[in-house]
C-alpha cells in the first residue's frame, strides 16, 4: 500500500524528493505500529518497485522507539522485531523530557497521558528534520474512527499505510504476516507476545484500550454498520447492538471528524473510506442521534 504510493510520487514527478526516501517508524508499544514496521522492511520483496527499490534501502529505515521506561515486555517485543526485520532500532527514554514538562506545567489525568504521546511526537519530527526521514503514522480506521488518537501526538506523520485497516484486521494481517513467514521458512517477524497481548498504547501503567473502548471485535461490528454500510442509529439497534453501545460509538465518531481532517493521507482499500467517501460537519452542532 505504502510502497505504491510512494512508486506513484516518484514516478509522477510530484513533490517528493528521492533522497528524502528513508523512513521513520514512530514506534509504540502498539501491534498496528508492529504491523507498520515490517510492512516497511517488507519493500525489499516487492518486485514491482522498479527504480525506488534501489533507493529505499535498509539501512535508511529508523525504528524510534520512545518510552517512558526502556524496559519490560513492550520494550523487549520493539527490539527483536527491529532483530528479526533487519531495521535500524533507536531507543529514546522520555521520562526527563516528561519530567522537565512537569516542573514547568504541571499537568495529570487525560493531559498528562497526552503530554507524552505528544513529547514522543516532537522527537518524532525532529529526528525526521535532522534526518530527512519520512514519519510514518501507525494509527488503524478503529481508532481514527472513534478518536482514539492522540492529535498532534502520534498522529503526526508523513503518510499513514493502515490508516483504512480496522484493528480486528490488523490483528489478521500480523497472522498471516507471520504464517506466511512460516511457509517460506523464515522467522516470524512479529512476536507472538505483541499479537496475543491486550492492546494498550501504555499512556499510563497498566492501561489498556478497552478502558476507553469497547472490544475490538465488538466495535468493528459497529463501525461497519455506521460507517462502511452507512446505517444510522436506529437501524444499527434493529440489527441487535445495545442501544447504549450504539449511542457510545456513534457519538465517538461523529465527534473525531475534527482530528481525521488533521491526520495524514494514506491508502484506501475499504468501501468508504473517511475523508473522501465520508465526511460530518465539523463547524456545526449536528449529531447522529437515537
Amino acid at each position: 500500500m505504502a510502497y505504491t504510493w510512494l512508486q506513484r510520487e516518484v514516478d509522477g514527478g510530484h513533490q517528493v524528493d528521492p533522497a528524502a526516501l528513508a523512513a521513520e517508524v514512530s514506534v509504540s508499544p502498539r501491534l498496528t505500529t508492529d504491523l507498520v514496521r515490517v510492512l516497511r522492511a517488507q519493500r525489499e520483496r516487492d518486485p514491482g518497485l522498479g527504480e525506488l527499490r534501489g533507493r529505499l534501502v535498509r539501512d535508511k529505515i529508523t525504528d524510534a522507539y520512545l518510552a517512558r521506561e526502556l524496559k519490560g515486555g513492550a520494550t523487549l517485543d520493539a527490539a527483536e522485531l527491529a532483530r528479526r526485520t533487519g531495521l535500524n532500532f533507536q531507543t529514546v527514554p522520555i521520562a526527563p523530557l516528561v519530567d522537565a514538562f512537569n516542573a514547568a506545567v504541571e499537568v495529570d489525568g487525560l493531559a498528562a497521558e497526552n503530554l507524552q504521546a505528544r513529547i514522543r511526537a516532537v522527537i518524532w519530527m525532529a529526528l525526521s528534520n535532522q534526518h530527512d526521514h519520512l514519519v510514518l503514522a501507525c494509527g488503524n480506521k478503529s481508532e481514527l474512527a472513534t478518536g482514539y488518537t492522540t492529535i498532534y501526538g502520534d498522529s503526526v506523520g508523513g503518510f499513514a499505510p493502515i490508516k483504512d485497516v480496522p484493528k480486528t484486521m490488523v490483528w489478521e494481517l500480523a497472522k498471516w504476516r507471520n504464517a506466511e513467514a512460516k511457509r517460506r521458512g523464515e522467522p516470524p517477524p512479529i512476536p507472538e507476545h505483541a499479537i496475543a497481548k491486550p492492546p494498550s498504547a501504555e499512556l499510563a501503567p497498566g492501561q489498556v484500550d478497552t478502558d476507553s473502548l469497547p472490544p475490538y471485535a465488538l466495535l468493528d461490528d459497529v463501525l461497519n454498520d455506521y460507517v462502511e454500510e452507512d446505517h444510522g442509529s436506529k437501524e444499527l439497534v434493529k440489527h441487535g447492538f445495545d442501544p447504549e453501545l450504539v449511542e457510545r460509538v456513534v457519538g465517538l465518531v461523529d465527534h473525531a471528524e475534527y482530528k481525521r481532517r488533521q491526520y495524514p493521507p494514506g491508502p484506501k482499500i475499504s468501501v468508504r473510506n473517511f475523508g473522501r467517501d465520508r465526511r460530518v460537519p465539523i463547524t456545526n452542532a449536528w449529531r447522529e442521534h437515537l
